[in-house]
């Protein structure tokens, strides 16, 4: 019965356009703070998307608060009043740097994820009211009432953490949307290089792989057409700085790498090998395994020929 229900709360959650409007103003909100603070650019923001890690901040927060408290309660059990505590305490840490995070990646998140990630959110706020609660009371002498309310909190945090799974698993929220195939494996013409024009973004295909070519400072680089955060096609967006920037969240790639400059695409977006012949722009995936086990498919899936 309880699986049933859990596995309707996101659909439910998901259905209600009555989050909309909550979830608007929130994310005005937090547009004016950020731009207010300065971290709508630049460092601060790559910082805290995690792009410095390779994969969003968020997760790596997201468990203190979970084990610090199931610590906790297990201290509760033991008697071992300081230890709880101080379980609880860090706890409270964790919780708030994983809705710092957490809140600077879901405002560019969209439709149903935005209204789960809104509840997740919320669940997450009342967690660590009452848990901070807790703390306080514990400090003050009232034990049992610290270890009802924390006795009151967990199964907050556990539903929480369900939805936060949800937004993972169901959404591919911070996951890396591009094909990391190893497709084309060998050079394809995909263009003629007259129709190609200075900084001047294109759509192409090579293969079953859908690009961007973009010619700048004399050099014609590749790469996935597909944001890694959330597929934005970058072919539609715009050079900046020697950059690529993509139309819907403003993700920045460097084009000979494709490396992540500022988020919230934390994954560097694939990049390909080109050259010209007889007039046309030929691609092939950039190999991204130097060695393999000798007999491995490795090797024949990254054969390279001219």
């Amino acid at each position: 019965m309880a699986q049933r229900a859990l596995d309707r709360l996101p659909d439910a959650i998901e259905g209600d356009g009555r989050l909309d409007r909550a979830s608007h103003r929130l994310e005005q909100g937090l547009a004016f703070t950020e731009n207010l603070l300065g971290i709508t650019g630049g460092r601060a923001r790559g910082f805290l998307h995690g792009v410095w890690l390779g994969h969003p901040l968020h997760p790596v927060f997201t468990d203190l608060p979970i084990g610090s408290w199931t610590t906790a309660l297990v201290l509760d059990l033991t008697g071992q009043r300081r230890a709880a505590r101080a379980a609880v305490g860090v706890g409270l840490a964790g919780a708030l740097a994983a809705a710092v995070t957490g809140l600077h990646d879901w405002q560019h998140t969209h439709d149903n994820a935005r209204r789960v990630g809104l509840v997740h959110g919320t669940l997450n706020t009342l967690a660590f009211a009452v848990y901070g609660w807790s703390w306080w009371q514990r400090g003050r002498g009232h034990h049992l009432r610290g270890r009802i309310a924390a006795l009151a909190g967990y199964p907050v945090i556990m539903v929480s953490g369900f939805l936060g799974g949800a937004l993972v698993y169901r959404h591919r929220i911070g996951v890396d949307h591009t094909d990391r195939r190893l497709e084309p494996r060998h050079f394809t013409r995909v263009m003629a290089e007259h129709d190609l024009a200075e900084k001047s973004p294109r759509r192409a295909r090579a293969g079953d792989v859908e690009i961007v070519l973009v010619r700048a400072d004399g050099r014609i680089h590749a790469l996935e057409n597909a944001c890694p955060h959330l597929r934005g096609p970058l072919s539609q967006g715009w050079l900046r700085d020697g950059a690529l920037t993509c139309p819907w969240h403003g993700s920045r790639f460097e084009l000979s790498t494709g490396v992540s400059l500022n988020g919230p695409a934390s994954a560097p977006v694939p990049c390909f090998q080109t050259r010209v012949r007889d007039g046309w722009i030929e691609v092939r995936r950039a190999p991204v395994a130097v060695t393999a086990p000798p007999g491995s498919a490795l090797v024949h899936q990254q054969e390279v020929r001219p």
